[in-house]
């Protein structure tokens, strides 16, 4: 664990080493210090600076039990996010499992030490952010990655995170027109990720959408599998399942049925459920 003086000291000397500007003060790149911060951290950040890749690193957006989400600047000024994977847990391990059974490309990863399984876990994900990016979905723009440090766009404004569709929902500002859209998009965005990105995300529902200007951006993609899969099939079914709970019994819309958006999406025919295909990013 690393306090103050523990990070300026480091810095200094990898400022020493590897830099030919002056020497940076922990302040300036660092506004928060927690226990994510070991040794190896620390460096992977110094790392991601000296690529140009992120200037300051600011407050905790988001902490979940795998991951933590900072608010960070970019050398231009812009707002970027930064994911940091934490150590794996016995649990963590359990659960990536069925995403990695029968791929032949991550099988071997689940037996890693915490720090490199967290590693390739990150770099799976801002493979699959890529990827998806690629096939204009919204996603948060990939930067950067680095060990287990992901650098994307940020999603929202001064530092405050975009909504979750589910708070959206709760906030009660999910307003049947604006719902119809946002289901719409999703749906769209799933034949997208099936079919131009080659991914099913695997675990989508209103707690990894965010809503930005009225837009969806699917997030937490790290699980997404690719369409040859083993559990690809199941996964994407799964998918369909959680939008059509949440759009048809939470917030009411009357919807297709998961077979008919299911059918829509392998036989490529979305209009049989009332969804027109976009070729631009909005």
């Amino acid at each position: 664990m690393f306090c103050l003086d523990d990070i300026e000291r480091e810095i200094d000397r990898e400022m020493a080493k590897s830099f030919k500007e002056p020497r940076i003060k922990d302040k300036d790149l660092f506004e928060v210090v927690e226990e994510v911060f070991d040794k190896p951290t620390v460096l992977a950040i110094l790392e991601l600076r000296k690529r140009k890749c992120l200037k300051t690193l600011k407050g905790v957006v988001s902490a979940g039990k795998e991951a933590r989400v900072y608010w960070a600047k970019a050398f231009d000024g812009s707002d970027l996010a930064v994911k940091i994977y934490l150590t794996a847990t016995a649990e963590f391990r359990k659960s990536i499992w069925k995403y990695i059974q029968g791929d032949p490309r991550y099988e071997w990863v689940i037996s890693l030490p915490s720090h490199k399984l967290m590693s390739v876990w990150a770099r799976k994900e801002f493979s699959n952010l890529k990827r998806m990016f690629k096939a204009r979905v919204n996603v948060p723009e990939p930067i950067c990655f680095h060990r287990n440090i992901i650098v994307m766009r940020f999603i929202g404004e001064n530092g405050v995170r975009a909504p979750l569709l589910k708070e959206v929902h709760e906030a009660g500002e999910l307003e049947e027109e604006l719902a119809i859209k946002i289901f719409q998009k999703l749906i769209y965005f799933v034949y997208k990720l099936y079919w131009d990105a080659k991914l099913v995300h695997g675990d989508l529902s209103e707690y990894n959408v965010m809503v930005f200007n009225g837009e969806p951006y699917i997030i937490d993609v790290s699980q997404a599998v690719l369409t040859d899969h083993p559990n690809a099939l199941d996964l994407l079914r799964r998918d369909i399942t959680n939008l059509v709970r949440f759009f048809g019994e939470e917030v009411g819309l009357e919807i297709p049925s998961v077979d008919e958006i299911m059918d829509s999406i392998l036989t490529k025919n979305l209009q049989v459920v009332g969804i027109e295909h976009e070729d631009e990013r909005k």
